[in-house]
């Protein structure tokens, strides 16, 4: 969903590109320096608590990763490593925010309560399926197919979980975040689903190819 505004994000993004590229930084430093930052907040929020104030930290560092993508056009042009860079420390910021989230629960609300254990489970399918999302799309073009299709992008998934932190971190019940993690969990297993049954269709089609030829 959100992908679609990706494009004129990035060009809006593009005076402050130039100026890290007159300034000499690479898109490779940008990209390992904003996942960094991102993790070190993201579990320092699920330790303090402060929900709010990490997702508006949290909020400015994953906007400016796209500006590894924007130094990188105004540069060398898409690297090989860059992009695997670029895929590997996505992973690690999405483990520690959805890390952060379940230390929020373990530290800071009742885990005797139904409403945090569905949390804490909900938020610990979802980091399953932010892994598993990347890997089945990987997986599929290793094997020549394409899976690049899903109901909840990463950035959707991003905005589900900062959403459902930041209202939280404004007063309203866990409650409220336990539902925005049920629903993220959901998404997640709908987009995996939708990558396998994908790639089950294309893998068919070929084999149905290959037996006519």
């Amino acid at each position: 969903m959100l992908e679609k505004i990706r494009g004129p994000f990035k060009r809006a993004l593009d005076p402050l590109a130039r100026l890290l590229v007159r300034l000499g930084v690479s898109a490779n430093v940008i990209t390992f320096t904003g996942a960094i930052l991102t993790s070190v907040v993201a579990l320092a929020t699920g330790v303090t608590g402060w929900l709010f104030a990490g997702v508006l930290v949290m909020t400015a560092l994953v906007l400016c990763d796209a500006l590894d993508g924007s130094v990188a056009a105004l540069t060398t042009g898409p690297t090989v490593f860059g992009g695997f860079l670029d895929s590997t420390m996505d992973r690690m910021a999405d483990w520690a925010i959805l890390t952060g989230v379940g230390l929020f629960y373990l530290l800071h609300t009742d885990m005797s309560s139904v409403v945090s254990q569905v949390g804490l489970a909900a938020t610990t399918v979802a980091m399953m399926t932010s892994f598993v999302t990347p890997y089945a799309r990987a997986r599929a073009e290793a094997a020549g197919f394409e899976a690049k299709n899903g109901i909840a992008s990463r950035s959707d998934r991003i905005l589900i979980t900062f959403v459902g932190m930041g209202i939280t971190g404004l007063g309203l019940p866990v409650l409220t975040l336990s539902v925005f993690m049920v629903l993220l969990a959901i998404l997640g297993l709908i987009t995996v689903y939708q990558r396998m049954r994908t790639v089950y269709v294309q893998s068919v089609e070929e084999e149905l190819t290959s037996d006519k030829a």
